[in-house]
């Protein structure tokens, strides 16, 4: 299963790691993927889909 948020479709992103000396190596950024039950099926949303549908769900 990749690493994408099945709500929004936001997925890793690329970034820089710096060391000391400021040296830049590639590495990437996973998004915070949580699994949760929406209308009863397990699903990989990332905390801000969460959110937001929590906040939809109790409005």
């Amino acid at each position: 299963m990749s690493r994408v948020c099945q709500v929004c479709g936001r997925g890793p992103k690329s970034s820089q790691s710096r060391s000391h000396s400021n040296i830049a190596t590639k590495r990437t950024q996973n998004i915070n993927l949580q699994v949760a039950a929406i209308k009863g099926k397990r699903t990989r949303v990332c905390a801000n889909c969460l959110k937001s549908i929590a906040k939809k769900r109790n409005a």
